[in-house]
């Protein structure tokens, strides 16, 4: 047998898994067996955790004294905010597609794609972000070790690359033990930042004057306690990193072990999973928030968090160092660097899941898309070029990635706000309504603020529709029905015509009356010199959503006026609801039937675009093309005639 050349063996594993079906992309079930609520915890947590690498940092930063207030602040909208949200969505969409499967169900047509396009470019800043700024944070904290900061200052961007790399390296190899790795990085991570914090509470206990210094200085810049939650509420939205990790826990929700007897639209036990695994992130994040933002406030000294200060970036980190010696600091930065850089690997997976549910599904990306490593290999060089023109710095990423996270998380807050009124929830309604508002509050002032994070969020945004719609008309003429499947009427139709020669006549409907069937044969017959003998069946499409891009075709028939066959079907084409239905009745019967057209009048081009926009247009042109596509062999292919 001969050996497949290598290039088919190339685009044989780039492809792996690659499926034709739409719904099988939606259908998470079958391709993850499932682990314990816990372990995916850790995978999420990946993203979450990791935060701690640069929260308390950015808190000083942004609050300076307040910094512990300002805390306390995220972990309230936290834990009676973003958590409530997210344990609704989880209810809602139980398959990973988070909030924005919920609002796509708001809106049809285009004005539902390009909505839904809007917010895939804000989740693909926030998972990119997440994958660049992880790794640009594992970067910074490899420099500033004292063993290293000698030979790998000046390489930050070349570090941060090769760490990028690595990781979808990793994802290109296969990713099913990355939930095993995922659960020693985090409980190692977590058990040091236990050490580093308890170590700080001793110091603090141990110096009392420590506490009141703070407090003394804090009461001599804010003497009024209303002023000072004010300032901690009007600093809150750059602290919003520190719930980034929701988006994630929700997309990577397919890999959490359900129950037996789980039904696959709604499993009641993967639902009750990925809550215990939201709440119990959320309760041990607040934690470690708030008590590193209290002791590293109070012991590091301010200027040490500016740009160029040694806590910049890595609070905790510097703690370990100078409180608990280089060695241990040393293994704390080993762990830090680790789980920064797998951080990217929860991003990754919710990138993984979340595009191709719906830019395939639209139209608006190529075929393979559908492919797990030629869509690693996408993100892994888009995050090349971000770390490029961001120079690997943490500070400068900040802004889009709050940016990210507070849109998809406000997003989801109108979501299911959305759903307890629809449910007719009040109660609900009125709480998920307030969130939704402190949320959109917190969005604009970020964006106010910190207007590059928009900016950047319009890129990718404007990138993803550019892109989209360039695919979407390069696959103009693909046959996009996904199945035919003919009722017991239009079947008996099909196989009475198959006795003879099978003719069909494209009609758009109107009045639906016998005058109009009349003259439509009449006039068929005549452009076409049908014999008068010769039966015909006429088939009619109704567009739906032409917006949709892949469906399956149900075929209805019927016998209007006690003479006229009619086949009746719902698509987002016309004309590729026509090749579907022609090319599954040559198989069905075995004959090359034909089918009838009149020419469509008016502008070429302006069909065109009615029928890439609307679904219908230059239709008769257009159906040959899409069989032409499909079947390369032009003897099987089913006749076009324009009269």
């Amino acid at each position: 047998m001969a050996t497949p050349a290598p290039a088919s063996r190339l685009r044989a594993w780039m492809l792996e898994g690659l499926t034709d079906l739409p719904r099988q992309q939606s259908a998470p079930d079958t391709e993850h067996p499932g682990r314990p609520w816990w372990r995916v915890m850790c995978l999420t947590g990946l993203d979450y955790f990791s935060t701690l690498g640069y929260q308390p940092g950015i808190a000083a930063l942004a609050a300076g004294l307040l910094s512990p207030l300002a805390t306390i602040v995220l972990v309230l909208l936290t834990l009676f905010g973003a958590l409530p949200v997210y344990r609704r969505v989880a209810e809602e969409s139980p398959h990973g597609e988070g909030s924005i499967a919920m609002l796509e169900r708001l809106l049809s047509f285009w004005k539902g794609k390009l909505f839904v396009l809007t917010l895939l470019g804000f989740a693909a800043t926030d998972f990119l972000i997440t994958i660049t700024l992880s790794a640009a944070d594992a970067t910074a904290h490899l420099v500033e070790n004292p063993h290293l900061t000698g030979v790998l200052s000046g390489h930050q961007v070349l570090i941060t690359l090769i760490l990028i790399a690595l990781l979808g390296a990793v994802f290109l190899k296969g990713f099913s033990e990355a939930i095993g790795v995922a659960v020693v990085l985090v409980f190692s991570y977590l058990a040091l930042n236990v050490v580093v914090i308890a170590d700080g509470i001793v110091e603090v206990v141990s110096q009392p004057h420590v506490v009141t210094d703070w407090s003394h200085a804090l009461t001599a810049e804010h003497s009024n306690p209303f002023m000072m939650l004010a300032i901690a509420l009007v600093v809150f939205p750059k602290l919003a990193l520190g719930m980034s990790g929701f988006e994630t826990g929700v997309a990577v929700m397919p890999h959490v072990q359900g129950e037996e007897g789980d039904a696959p639209d709604r499993p009641a036990g993967r639902i009750r999973g990925t809550k215990k695994l939201l709440t119990t992130a959320a309760v041990i994040m607040s934690v470690f928030l708030i008590t590193s933002s209290f002791i590293t406030t109070l012991l590091i000294p301010a200027d040490e968090f500016k740009p160029g200060g040694a806590a910049n970036g890595r609070a905790l980190a510097y703690l370990a160092h100078q409180h608990l010696g280089t060695a241990f600091g040393t293994v704390y930065d080993i762990s830090t660097i680790l789980i920064l850089w797998f951080a990217g690997s929860s991003a990754m997976a919710g990138l993984l899941n979340l595009m191709p549910r719906y830019l395939p599904r639209y139209g608006m990306a190529p075929h393979w898309a559908r492919a797990l490593r030629p869509m690693v290999i996408v993100f892994t060089l888009i995050a090349f070029l971000v770390t490029w023109l961001f120079d690997a710095d943490v500070d400068k990423q900040g802004g889009a990635y709050a940016t990210g996270v507070l849109v998809l998380i406000t997003s989801a807050a109108v979501a299911v706000t959305i759903a307890a009124r629809r449910a007719g929830q009040r109660g609900w309604t009125i709480g998920f309504g307030v969130i939704a508002a402190v949320l959109v509050y917190t969005t604009a002032v970020n964006v106010a603020e910190r207007p590059d994070g928009v900016k950047i969020g319009a890129c990718f945004i404007a990138g993803i529709m550019a892109l989209s719609l360039l695919s979407r008309l390069a696959r103009v003429f693909e046959l996009r029905v996904t199945d035919v499947e003919l009722d017991e009427e239009a079947r008996r139709l099909v196989h009475d015509a198959s006795q003879g020669t099978i003719r069909f006549i494209a009609n758009e409907p109107d009045s639906r009356d016998e005058a109009e069937y009349r003259d439509k044969v009449e006039q068929i017959r005549a452009d076409n010199d049908i014999p008068p003998g010769d039966d015909v069946l006429f088939v009619e499409v109704t567009v739906l959503d032409a917006s949709e891009f892949e469906s399956g075709l149900r075929v209805r028939g019927e016998v209007l006026h006690g003479r006229y066959r009619v086949l009746t079907l719902e698509s987002s084409s016309i004309p590729n609801a026509l090749a579907a239905l022609l090319l599954h009745v040559r198989d069905e019967t075995g004959q090359r039937p034909h089918i009838y057209f009149e020419w469509t009048e008016g502008n070429p081009m302006a069909n065109f675009l009615r029928f890439f926009l609307f679904g219908q247009g230059e239709v008769a042109p257009v159906t040959r093309e899409v069989i032409r596509e499909a079947e390369p062999d032009r003897a099987r292919r089913p006749h076009v005639h324009a009269g």
